[in-house]
Order: structure tokens, then sequence, then C-alpha cells
């Protein structure tokens, strides 16, 4: 299929990070661009700024005129339900359908594709590596799982020699994509409803590292949490490795590091995000852009100018409180992110407020969940955010609730609708908020509180 043969796009689910950086593509090439979405959110309300039309009523009649033309392409994505009106009527009625993985697959087949697969990191990871490469001035586009800060975007606009993406494991998207060069910045099992079992996963990811092709044909793997490939350049935190990182210190609150390539070692490197889980995912990037012979002062200079991504570690309140906001999701994340705050901020009582995200995920780590969120000071845990997903019955953020050893006084839990009167009862001295669902939309009333509160 050739992309240029369409004049117009309708996307299905358009206000996901991944659906609406593509819809941000074509929008950006000339082509007519519609969409829909359950939610208004700010990132459709940008889009709509932008100049693209979302319709947030499942009904037919919303649909454009053009909508059935041969001239359309209709990009879904596989989290869209059965029962969904427009969908059901499109898969009937519809030209031209693909999913949005194959819509990637197509865009970067024709040029040099860097991916990046991983449970964890694969976000921070690409928009870093997408910055050293916009400061470089290479040609290039990036597609990404997150808001840079940089760009306010989650698209990087810079030519099309390179096409940068993020490899999505859910349902086997990444298995779409051949790229020239891949890394595998985590093999975590997530996505319990897609691999029941952690060989699955590696499975896929196994199968995503045979997909690369030449130019280049090379996948970078953390060391210590993969697995052995002829084409492999590997990167580590925790030893010695084709490309390595160590002596990470802070000094005056700012965290730095040395950073070794094949040929020599670069001293003293800012770390833009904290955390050792975030050293590794800047390991990952700078490995990257060192093997595609890239300015090393430019690198140097682009970690200094990061300015990071919306909802990986985002600190929107520092002064007599600290508020940060955090995407984690998973155990594993959870986790990093309470040690660095715990590092980063010593002897400080932290309250934090938790969504979960997917029946199917709280029924599989419920036990993790539990003694991942007994590390904080005080929590208060709000309902389970369903998504793409029905009720499983026995799993609810009572049933998490009752696992989490810490005490009464210490934990409680809140609708998201009144989570905030419950918060300007508690006494902490930093607040969290973490999870994949809705939790973001506190994210300005509790400025507004903290701002009014507190200056």
């Amino acid at each position: 299929m050739n992309l240029n043969q369409f004049d117009s796009f309708y996307f299905i689910g358009i206000g996901g990070i991944g659906m609406s950086s593509l819809a941000r593509y074509f929008h950006s090439i000339g082509k007519i661009v519609y969409g829909h979405d359950q939610n208004r959110t700010c990132l459709t309300k940008q889009l709509e700024k932008e100049g693209i039309f979302i319709n947030y009523h499942d009904s037919i009649e919303r649909l454009p005129k053009w909508i059935l033309s041969k001239r359309c392409l209709i990009v879904y994505t596989p989290a869209i339900p059965n029962y969904h009106k427009q969908w059901t009527f499109l898969k009937k009625y519809g030209k031209n359908l693909k999913k949005r993985s194959q819509v990637l697959a197509l865009i970067t087949e024709k040029a040099i594709c860097i991916a990046i697969g991983g449970t964890h990191g694969k976000t921070t990871t690409s928009t870093l590596l997408g910055h050293i490469l916009y400061h470089a001035g290479v040609s290039f586009t990036a597609f990404l799982g997150g808001i840079s800060e940089n760009y306010q975007s989650n698209i990087i606009l810079n030519g099309t020699k390179f096409f940068l993406v993020e490899a999505d494991e859910f349902d086997y998207s990444f298995l779409c994509l051949s790229p020239n060069v891949s890394c595998i910045t985590s093999l975590d099992q997530d996505h319990v409803d897609i691999y029941p079992k952690k060989e699955t996963l590696k499975k896929a990811y196994i199968d995503f590292s045979n997909r690369i092709k030449k130019p280049y044909k090379k996948i970078f793997l953390c060391k210590e949490e993969s697995f052995l490939s002829k084409n492999a350049i590997y990167y580590s935190i925790e030893g010695k490795a084709n490309y390595y990182s160590n002596h990470l210190f802070m000094k005056k609150n700012k965290w730095y590091f040395d950073f070794h390539t094949p040929t020599e070692t670069w001293k003293h490197l800012p770390l833009p995000i904290p955390g050792k889980h975030n050293l590794k995912n800047v390991t990952a990037a700078l490995s990257i852009s060192d093997y595609l012979k890239i300015n090393k002062e430019k690198a140097r200079k682009a970690l200094f100018l990061f300015k990071g991504i919306q909802r990986r570690y985002s600190i929107h309140y520092h002064k007599k409180k600290i508020y940060i906001d955090d995407y984690a999701h998973h155990p594993t994340a959870i986790n990093a992110l309470i040690h660095t705050v715990r590092v980063c901020f010593p002897g400080k009582k932290i309250l934090g407020i938790f969504q979960p995200h997917l029946f199917s995920r709280t029924k599989f780590f419920e036990e993790s969940f539990a003694r991942s969120l007994e590390k904080l000071d005080k929590l208060i845990l709000l309902d389970i955010y369903p998504s793409r997903e029905f009720s499983i019955n026995g799993i609810n953020s009572n049933s998490l609730f009752k696992k989490i050893k810490m005490s009464y006084k210490n934990k409680e839990r809140s609708t998201i609708y009144k989570v905030l009167g419950k918060i300007e009862k508690k006494h902490f001295d930093i607040l969290l908020t973490i999870g994949a669902g809705d939790i973001d939309t506190l994210i300005i009333p509790i400025k507004k509180w903290l701002y009014k509160q507190y200056g």
C-alpha cells in the first residue's frame, strides 16, 4: 500500500499517544485529518488547536462524508472495543483500514528506521535520542510515546532521512516493523492479557530482534537483562560492556555520571532525569547516538538542554511542599520512582496517590503492587482505570487495598473525584500522583491548591 494515494485520514482513538503522533504527522504533510475519541483531554484540545477535527460522540452520523472514499485511510488502535458503533460500521463499509502499527511500518519502510522497544524506558530513551539527533542537525522524524517538554509534542519533525519510533509490544504491534537499528530496554513482564507467560513475551522480543535489516542491522541490548544475539551491541550500568556508564554521583542536587564508548570515556555528563533506572535509558540513547557517529560535544550539550517528558518524574511544585507526577503503572517502575524520590529528598514524608491501570495487570501483579506501595509513608488508592477492559470478578481496588500492609491511619481508598479533599487533610512533605489512567487530570487542581495554600 502506498500512503501517497490517500488524501484524508480518519483516526479511531485519536487521543492515544501513538495515534495522535501519526495524526500530527499526516496533518504536517498537508493531509485532511479527522478523528474520534471518547474524551476531550489536554492532548485532544491541542490537536484541535493545530487544525485537526475531532468528534467525541460514538455516532455514525458524526463521521465525515468522505469516510467511505477509496482515498481515505481509516487508522485504528487495537484497544478499540468491538461494541464501538463507528468501528463496527467502518469495519463493514470502510474501503481501507489499517492498524496504527501497520501505518507506522508503511511510513518507515523505505527510510532508515530506529525502533526503541522494552517494557520500561522506551519513551525516555527515544525522546532523549530524538533530542540528541535534533541538536546534531540530523534529518529525522520521531514518533514518541510521551510529550517532550523541549518540543511540547509527541512528534519531532526535522526531515525524513531517519525515522525514530517506539516499538510497542502490545498486541504484537512491534512485529510490523523492520528497523535498521533497534533497542530493547527491558524484558520485564507486562501486558499479561497478551503475554500470560514471560517466555511468551521474551519470544516476541526475540522475533522483533530478528526483524532488523541492512544497512546497520544492529540491536542494542541491556547486558544484564536480555538475550544473546549475533547482531547485538550491549550496554550496561552494572559492569563493562560495549557501552557502559558508571560513577553516578550527586552534586548540589544534580546527578552526573561517566559514559564509556569502545574508544573513549566521556567524563561528568549530566543525568537530566534522576534515578539509576534513568541512567540505563540515557546510556542506551548515548550508545545509539555514538554508533551513528553523532558528535559527542553536541550530544553532551543536548543532555544539558534536555527538559524531560511529561508524566516522567515531572516536578510540578517545589517550595514548602514538593509535588511530582509520574506515569509509573508497573511494580518495577513504582519501586524505581519511590527509591529515586528517597535518594533525592532523604527523610521526607511521602504521600502517594495511585491509580491502578487495567484489571488484568492488577490481578497479575496484585502482590507486587502491594509490596511496592508499602514503600510510601501514606497512600490514597484510587479505583482501577479499566481502559479497554471489562471488570474481572473479585479484582478491584479494595482487593489490592487489603493486601497492602500499612496501618489504616496511613492508607485509604478514594474515587478520583473526591481525592483532592482528602489530600488537603493530609500531612506530607512530598506528594506523588502515580499511574497511567486519567490520574493526570488531577495535576492542575493539585497545583492550584498548592499555590493557593503555600504560595
